[in-house]
């Protein structure tokens, strides 16, 4: 316990450190345009082929329940849709992105704590925690939304791949599921979700390895980290938010 409320009083106080004001814009500018490519452009195609799959078990899973029941057929194209809007995309989306993209921060700035680079810049008076997080944290706030967004529309598709071209469903019923009972407000929910999402896994990863001492096996053990303890909190945010948001 006394470790927990020691990791938690020092990420406070090194995000305030790492939110201070930028020294050169222009520095910051350029590695936020690399970071949101890196992200971004480099985790499109595995959130396409996740969400994919994620819209077609469920379309699948809930024509399975629907046997026999007295519910609607076009329920499948608005069960879907929900399901991938509210909860899906942004929550494995970020999930699946915590591994990826949480590992690989961690990795990058424990490496660089290990080689001494951090130290060195610290010594010519660089505001570290700024230089190299605030780049990172304003392009997966801008990048990480929109790939929930594009997972939520493709995961859409794969629904519809999986129960129209099967004949389990005809393409009326599904479009009709697709336009009944929609809540803009559901959008506005998964983009909360996902900015909050985002934020988490960036600067849980961030500071994972930022604060890495020892060799190999710290480090590997620092990104083992970032990934599980982002996801957690991806977790039990969602909860929260779910419980704000639903009330």
């Amino acid at each position: 316990m006394v470790n927990l409320f020691f990791h938690l009083g020092r990420y406070v106080l090194w995000l305030g450190q790492a939110f201070k004001k930028p020294e050169r814009m222009s520095m910051y500018w350029k590695e936020t345009l690399r970071q949101m490519n890196s992200i971004g452009i480099g985790s499109l195609v595995i959130i396409g082929v996740i969400s994919i799959f994620i819209g077609a078990v469920t379309a699948v899973q809930f024509a399975y329940q629907m046997e026999g029941s007295i519910i609607p057929r076009y329920y499948v194209g608005y069960v879907v849709r929900d399901m991938t809007i509210i909860e899906l995309a942004p929550t494995f989306s970020c999930m699946l992105l915590a591994g990826k993209v949480g590992s690989n921060l961690a990795t990058e700035l424990g490496g660089m704590r290990q080689k001494e680079h951090i130290d060195a810049m610290e010594i010519m008076g660089v505001n570290t925690a700024a230089y190299l997080v605030q780049p990172k944290l304003v392009a997966a706030l801008v990048v990480i939304p929109m790939l929930v967004c594009i997972g939520a529309f493709i995961s859409i598709i794969g629904g519809y791949m999986a129960v129209v071209p099967t004949g389990v469903f005809s393409h009326g019923e599904y479009v009709q599921g697709l336009r009944s009972f929609f809540l803009p407000y559901n959008v506005w929910m998964m983009f909360v979700k996902a900015f909050v999402f985002a934020f988490i896994l960036t600067t849980v990863s961030c500071y994972q390895g930022y604060h890495v001492k020892g060799g190999s096996i710290e480090l590997g053990d620092a990104s083992t980290r970032a990934v599980v303890f982002s996801n957690i909190l991806i977790l039990l945010s969602d909860y929260i938010i779910a419980m704000i948001m639903t009330s």
